[in-house]
């Protein structure tokens, strides 16, 4: 690439046209269904986190014979019974082929063919011939076959994600391991001459507060990013922006990157995009904050889509582009549902931005679901962030009143639910 080119791709651009809030929310989400990452089969000890890649289904009856919910005896006919056998947990018992027998019997064991009824261990006796007595329950002491589910049933949807419960009830199911969507690979470039990336900050810099950040962001949003993805701060050039995001590009599915997304005198992203031949998937938002936010697709040599998301430069402002863009973005990539937002009731008043959406910094108080509005909220400050559990939504052309039920857009926890 000549300098003269370079110069020529560095010429401003038109300012771009915001779209709303909703509407670049459901571009991201769209652009990662289209896209969506490739499905692989993992170990149920390692699936945790992932995303299921197809239907759930058991593979036998659940359960897959009949067992005994109590400790007791499996009766056949009426009493007292003769005592033949004894099954526990794991065992196959003889059948009772003869009316007034019975079969020891714990919790969990398979019931024998032939039994009737379960008598419970703690309501039977003894007669004085040894045989055991007690009256029957009108309600079956077992758990039919198929009771919780049939072979083949669809129990959980693709698109879900992997936790606990689901391995759980994989496992159950009979499954050693589990299809599902890897996870997104990403990398983060910070863009800056300014930033400092230890000690504190004076004599004109300041402190790269992303770089750090916004890898155990996207790690909340199913990423893959680790320390050697991190680069930064990149040169405020073209040349080193063009080779950075290629670089980067070579092996991430998303490539965030930290500052950059105007139009100044050393903002290179949209032209190093441009070089690279990127088609803008959404390009400005009009949001307040962070507004300048943009995702852009980059087909790789191999026909497969990768993803850029320029994310604001100043802290606050990046982590609402991550909500407004990123999270939408992830989940299609994975093949998860768009996820909906929850309401909550303003406790306190929340301005208008006028013809913007405004995502004011929200702490909700679990016990009444009241959104209180948290203070030090500037694009550049991350004291409130740092208190918040998400952003109140107020829309366009509306003021957040005292009372009103308005949605949450909610900030990942460490376990990627609200905090």
């Amino acid at each position: 690439m000549t300098a003269a080119k370079l110069r020529a791709d560095a010429a401003p651009a038109p300012a771009p046209t915001s779209v709303s809030w909703t509407e670049a929310r459901r571009r991201a989400y769209e652009a990662g269904t289209a896209a969506p990452l490739p499905i692989t089969e993992v170990a149920l000890a390692a699936a945790d986190g992932l995303t299921l890649a197809r239907p759930l289904t058991p593979l036998t009856d659940l359960p897959a014979f009949p067992t005994s919910s109590v400790d007791g005896f499996a009766v056949r006919g009426p009493g007292p019974w003769r005592v033949v056998g004894r099954v526990l947990a794991g065992g196959t018992p003889p059948a009772l082929v003869e009316d007034g027998t019975a079969v020891e019997i714990a919790t969990g064991a398979m019931l024998p063919d032939g039994a009737g009824a379960v008598l419970r261990v703690e309501e039977s006796g003894r007669t004085a011939d040894g045989r055991i007595s007690g009256r029957l329950r009108d309600t079956p002491e077992w758990r039919s076959a198929g009771e919780e589910a049939r072979a083949g049933e669809e129990l959980l949807p693709a698109g879900s994600p992997v936790d606990p419960a689901l391995i759980g009830l994989a496992a159950s199911c009979g499954y050693d391991r589990l299809p599902v969507r890897r996870a997104p690979r990403a990398g983060l470039l910070v863009f800056g001459d300014e930033l400092l990336t230890a000690g504190p900050p004076g004599a004109g810099r300041v402190r790269d507060a992303l770089g750090p950040a916004v890898p155990a962001w996207l790690r909340r949003y199913g990423c893959d990013i680790g320390p050697a993805d991190v680069i930064g701060p990149v040169a405020d050039t073209l040349p080193a922006h063009v080779e950075a995001l290629r670089s980067a590009l070579a092996d991430a599915d998303l490539v965030c990157t930290t500052g950059g997304t105007m139009h100044g005198p050393v903002d290179h992203l949209h032209p190093a995009l441009r070089e690279l031949g990127a088609e803008y998937v959404v390009n400005t938002v009009a949001v307040r904050p962070g507004f300048p936010m943009l995702v852009a697709r980059v087909t790789g040599r191999d026909g497969r889509d990768r993803f850029v998301a320029g994310l604001p430069g100043n802290p606050q402002s990046a982590i609402i582009a991550l909500v407004t863009l990123v999270a939408p973005l992830l989940a299609g990539l994975q093949g998860r549902a768009l996820p909906a937002l929850p309401a909550v009731t303003l406790a306190g008043p929340v301005p208008g931005r006028g013809d913007q959406t405004h995502l004011a910094l929200a702490r909700v108080d679990p016990r009444d679901n009241t959104a209180h509005p948290v203070r030090h909220v500037g694009s550049a400050m991350l004291r409130g962030l740092a208190l918040a559990d998400g952003f109140a939504l107020i829309a366009p052309h509306t003021q957040g009143v005292a009372g009103a039920s308005v949605p949450l857009v909610p900030l990942p926890s460490r376990q990627g639910t609200l905090r």
